[in-house]
């Protein structure tokens, strides 16, 4: 690590922002504390096209927490519909709760106060502090690694805690204490336009001091080290219908999808056949023995998730009599579905399925 920062770092990177940089995003130059804490959960886990159009939704049905705070789960869920990761939903309807109730609807204006808030680690806190308070504070996303470990040629895997410990020092030493948001946003934006993974080296202002350039280093880095492991699931979803409703429940407990809708469901491994699904559909005792009609099996559906690829299908049935079902299981109107959130898996489902909705 060195002693004394580069003053030629910030110097060539602002010079870059201020003439060349023309990324433009809704949330870029934001001072109210609600909408930067709003863009930075979205796009966790999200790229910034797909992360627009759902900051942009958020805003026009809840302007500022109070509204965020006062909506009702369901609304606030369907709109993240299709974002992923929805833990991130339930920590943002909890924080914005917690600010309104507690701190009188002010979010906390310094570092430390604000990573006391559910749901926001030292990242999107950096963030707050630094675009909305001026706090000079590093924010240290995936772009930001990438920029310091090949022009610093750093090969700290960016995965591991020492990694994370030497970038964030790096990067706080290199923060201009008067322009920390400018800092921020720029380095950022950096990373995504020329130092991106496959890197624009032409038309980088620091090709005279990048020292992975100069040892010819700069496709492997930044370096990681942990392998992830994907766990694979087969769902049968089983798509119950009695005289115009649907049988859904919602999603409990610590696992994928929390608090969306689904249809009933019998994980399996392996994936089973019909026949067999159906028997043990019987064996839960949700259907009775002859009280029924298989309309329609599905072609298999699946998901890629970060860390667990989901495959399965949907079988549907038509019921003569309706069995009884654990007290957690609705029976909606078909012509209601679309008004319940449901995880990517089944909404692909649903849009061919047409006479569901």
């Amino acid at each position: 690590m060195r002693k004394k920062p580069p003053h030629w770092f910030s110097q060539i990177l602002i010079k870059w922002d201020k003439e060349n940089n023309d990324r433009l995003m809704p949330w870029k130059g934001e001072k109210d504390p609600y909408k930067v804490w709003l863009s930075e959960v979205i796009l966790q886990q999200t790229r910034v096209d797909q992360g627009i159009k759902y900051y942009e939704s958020f805003i026009a049905a809840f302007p500022n927490v109070h509204a965020l705070a006062n909506a009702p789960e369901q609304i606030i869920y369907k709109l993240w519909e299709g974002l992923g990761y929805y833990r991130r939903c339930r920590n943002l309807i909890d924080t914005a709760r917690h600010i309104v109730t507690h701190l009188n609807g002010e979010f906390p204006g310094r570092y430390e106060e604000i990573r006391k808030l559910k749901g926001i680690g030292p990242y999107t806190a950096a963030a707050i502090a630094s675009f909305v308070f001026n706090e000079p504070r590093a924010v240290v996303d995936g772009n930001v690694f990438r920029v310091l470990s090949r022009i610093f040629a750093f090969h700290t895997p960016i995965d591991s805690v020492e990694g994370r410990r030497v970038f964030t020092q790096l990067a706080n030493e290199l923060i201009p204490k008067q322009e920390p948001a400018l800092f921020n946003q720029a380095i950022m934006d950096f990373g995504a336009i020329v130092c991106k993974p496959v890197p624009k080296c032409k038309l980088c202002p620091f090709c005279r001091h990048c020292k992975a350039l100069q040892n010819d280093d700069v496709l492997q880095l930044p370096v990681k080290t942990k392998k992830i492991t994907v766990r694979k699931r087969w769902f049968n979803y089983i798509v119950m219908e009695y005289r115009g409703k649907i049988a859904i429940r919602q999603r409990r407990g610590k696992d994928i999808w929390h608090n969306l809708f689904e249809f009933l469901l019998i994980e399996s491994r392996p994936r089973m056949s019909t026949d067999a699904v159906l028997k043990q559909i019987k064996k839960e005792g949700w259907l009775g023995q002859n009280g029924f009609e298989v309309k329609s099996v599905s072609t298999i559906f699946s998901q890629q998730l970060s860390h667990q690829r989901i495959e399965g299908r949907f079988i549907r049935l038509k019921l003569h009599r309706k069995h009884r079902l654990s007290n957690d299981v609705l029976w909606i109107r078909k012509c209601d579905i679309k008004q319940f959130p449901f995880p990517k898996f089944v909404n692909q489902y649903l849009e061919q399925e047409h006479s569901l909705h």
